[in-house]
């Protein structure tokens, strides 16, 4: 590009002077700043050359200090310091917290914000950050808490353990004729009187995925067990197959009187091979949408040939009462031989 350079009374060795300024550039450290990466050039309204950093360059601030210098009286606004980069090589040192790296939502330093976009009621839109919840499924009201199996008294064959066989040369009537009663074990005696000729007619399926009933009444079958003259009813365990073992989740439910359950886990003959009695149960009181009850959870295993889940009470049971307060005081519930279940299976992970 060919320049006509007019010579103004100021004498022809200014104005060459400022015509070569004009050809060449400003030299900055001996190079020209629009040859440096990071700038362009432009001209102002006035028709002076200026020099400004490209936004995106990361460029130091000694750098754009030279830039501006050159610049004269132009754009003499130096650009902000860039962002420091984030921390890509941890040590000992600077290895961040766990604990608080979870309470940030695991959003470390230099990382973006997550955000979600939404139109609001005149339809701009809207751009909302926020911090991502790292609560557990639980912690957040997702999965019920864990289980926890009820306290209980439990019998079964060898628990409490079993009279010790006598040594060689004992006389037989040596108890006897010292007047010692021999103790015979909870569950021999239970499975001396139970429970093979049971009534096997009118028992429960079991049903699966949901809370299902069953009723004790006065038309209820009745057994003479070793606890005492009860009720009973008798529920089928779901196949091994399917259900190895889980968890019972098991309510009895009532509003002035309420049923308190023993139980029993039979064989496909109906012998007896666990008996669960003294459950620690507890109480819910009666509510504006819902009955009062009992509730207790117990392991089931199908899988060591339990096929069978026998429910009835024991005279002790019978002869209490469940005492909880309320507002106006406590309030005493009798236990009866009458009341209503609910059973439901919860799978053990």
């Amino acid at each position: 590009m060919v320049k006509t350079v007019k010579l103004n009374r100021a004498g022809p060795s200014l104005a060459l002077a400022a015509a070569l300024v004009a050809l060449n550039g400003c030299q900055v450290g001996g190079s020209t700043v629009g040859e440096r990466d990071g700038y362009f050039t432009w001209v102002d309204e006035q028709g002076r050359v200026q020099y400004s950093p490209i936004p995106d360059a990361q460029d130091s601030p000694d750098t754009v200090a030279e830039a501006s210098a050159a610049a004269g009286d132009g754009d003499t606004t130096a650009a902000p310091a860039p962002a420091p980069e984030p921390e890509t090589e941890y040590t000992l040192e600077n290895y961040p917290d766990g604990n608080q790296l979870a309470e940030e939502g695991f959003i470390r330093p230099g990382d973006r914000q997550p955000y979600f976009t939404w139109k609001d009621a005149e339809g701009n839109v809207r751009v909302s950050y926020y911090r991502p919840d790292t609560g557990t499924e639980q912690q957040k009201g997702r999965l019920p808490p864990p289980v926890e199996i009820t306290p209980a008294t439990i019998y079964q064959p060898g628990q409490p353990a079993d009279i010790d066989q006598p040594v060689s040369g004992h006389d037989p009537n040596a108890f006897a004729i010292l007047g010692i009663e021999q103790e015979v074990p909870f569950f021999q005696r239970f499975a001396e009187t139970c429970c093979q000729a049971l009534n096997t007619d009118d028992y429960t399926e079991w049903g699966l995925g949901r809370e299902f009933q069953v009723d004790l009444t006065e038309d209820s079958p009745k057994h003479s067990f070793v606890t005492g003259d009860s009720p009973y009813a008798l529920v089928a365990l779901p196949a091994a197959d399917e259900y190895p073992d889980f968890i019972l989740h098991l309510r009895s439910y009532g509003s002035k009187r309420l049923f308190v359950p023993s139980l029993a886990f039979l064989d496909e003959r109906l012998r007896p091979l666990r008996v669960v009695t003294d459950l620690a149960y507890a109480f819910t009181p009666e509510s504006w949408h819902t009955r009062a009850f009992l509730e207790a959870w117990v392991p089931a295993f199908p899988d060591r040939g339990e096929r069978w889940l026998l429910i009835f009470t024991d005279a002790e049971d019978l002869a209490g009462q469940t005492v909880t307060e309320t507002r106006h005081g406590p309030k005493a519930l009798s236990h009866s031989t009458e009341g209503e279940l609910g059973l439901e299976l919860v799978a053990d992970d």
